[in-house]
């Protein structure tokens, strides 16, 4: 008899314990990257949470709880939010704007493809395209990764070897780590790093003192409410906000290549049921939720189809309760307090992996599409993306409105694939 292929299919559920175990273990395999973002771009942690557990329940609801997707805390989108909070002198405005807007998107996309269905988005979107997409999104986020890390002129000793120690944890684990341990290793790396720096005197516990044990997240919203420890911010559709906006192509290819995927190992295919329509409205208004209370964007997260696909375990009902527990944590100040005394050097160091993995995994959409760099096109399609995306292009248009770094590169990758005629048969010289 054939072994069955998952231990509890979308609709099992599993008993009371066994099942919040498993709910808590994926909420810990969510956890390293979705307080990671937020960590990088200044954001509060307790927000990043509760927007990663709304976002999920959204996306169940809009999807009819057929799909096992955990949502979480986007890094396609650092950049052009540290990008936009600069150009503002420190106001999220932009940012937060910016990517709700990216939610809407979304929905019309997901309105269009309901519509005539999804061959535009391949004509939009190859391999060609995607890859050097996703490869200007990891390098352009190296100098971040390495300054944090203390590899710099004059850099200091503790942090240095702080930042080692976290990247040898992550590479150790990425590499010979066995069963679940596997899934997290960016989460480990964060606590034996953060470990090292305590011994160092590097962790000031003073925020986690003063923490009450609960309050309300530290939200941030585009109106006044009156109520102390709510920020305010201002919608704002200037040219910074609209700058973010390319990067959803980016967004949605990799949503889209995650259900994929997911699909193979349900053995289903949730692009056709629920269908892609469904799972684009569900990140998109998961998106736009989270930001519009100060959170960063949601994903679909590359770290959801490996726990379902090392432990076989593919129940709704178990991501939903990780979502609830996700949301109950944001509650819970001393444990993001705790979180916010992580040195940089502890998040510098694993990073210099992160990224790079993130960089890879665009090679490695070309090497799997055998994508033939022979031929001309598609040489000149993935160089001028690359030396766009990473050399800090800009584009200006008009007065206000400058495109720049990973939205140019996406826009550029976009046009010459839709322009420049179908490769001929190249010479190999």
């Amino acid at each position: 008899m054939a072994e069955k292929r998952l231990l509890f299919d979308i609709h099992e559920k599993p008993d009371t314990a066994k099942g919040l175990l498993l709910s808590v273990q994926h909420v810990f395999a969510m956890f390293g990257a979705t307080i990671l973002v937020p960590i990088l771009l200044g954001m509060s942690i307790s927000t990043a949470l509760l927007a990663s557990g709304i976002g999920t329940l959204i996306y169940m609801i809009s999807t009819k709880f057929s799909v096992p997707v955990y949502l979480g805390s986007s890094f396609a989108y650092i950049s052009a939010m540290a990008f936009a909070k600069e150009q503002m002198g420190g106001d999220i405005s932009a940012g937060q704007t910016g990517i709700m807007m990216v939610g809407l998107v979304y929905v019309v996309v997901s309105l269009i493809v309901a519509k005539v269905g999804t061959a535009w988005i391949d004509r939009l979107l190859p391999p060609i395209v995607i890859g050097p997409m996703i490869m200007v999104i990891g390098l352009g986020l190296a100098n971040t990764a390495v300054t944090s890390a203390g590899f710099v002129a004059d850099g200091d000793w503790k942090n240095m070897l702080v930042a080692a120690v976290s990247f040898m944890i992550a590479v150790t684990i990425q590499t010979r780590g066995r069963g679940f341990i596997r899934v997290i290793p960016f989460l480990i790396a964060i606590v034996g790093g953060y470990v090292v720096a305590i011994f160092l005197g590097m962790v000031d516990f003073t925020p986690v003192q003063e923490a009450a044990w609960l309050s309300l997240p530290d939200l941030s919203l585009p109106f006044a409410t009156g109520v102390a420890g709510l920020k305010e911010y201002k919608l704002y559709f200037g040219p910074e906000a609209f700058a973010i906006l390319p990067i959803a192509i980016v967004t949605i290819a990799e949503h889209i290549g995650d259900h994929m995927v997911l699909g193979e190992i349900c053995g289903r295919n949730f692009l056709k049921k629920p269908g892609l329509n469904r799972t684009l409205i569900g990140d998109g208004v998961a998106t736009a939720v989270s930001a519009f209370i100060g959170g960063p964007a949601n994903t679909t997260y590359g770290e959801n189809t490996g726990v379902v696909g090392l432990t076989r375990i593919a129940s709704v009902s178990v991501i939903r309760n990780a979502a609830l527990i996700a949301i109950g944590l944001s509650f819970f100040s001393k444990f993001t307090a705790l979180i916010s005394t992580i040195p940089s050097a502890v998040l510098g160091g694993m990073s210099i992996l992160l990224y790079g993995v993130i960089a890879s995994n665009g090679l490695k959409v070309l090497i799997r599409a055998r994508v033939n760099f022979m031929e001309s096109r598609n040489l000149v399609i993935a160089s001028a993306m690359l030396v766009l995306g990473l050399g800090g292009g800009v584009l200006k248009l008009g007065s206000d409105l400058v495109i720049s770094g990973t939205a140019l590169a996406a826009l550029v990758g976009v046009f010459l694939n839709l322009v420049l005629p179908a490769a001929a048969e190249d010479s190999a010289e």
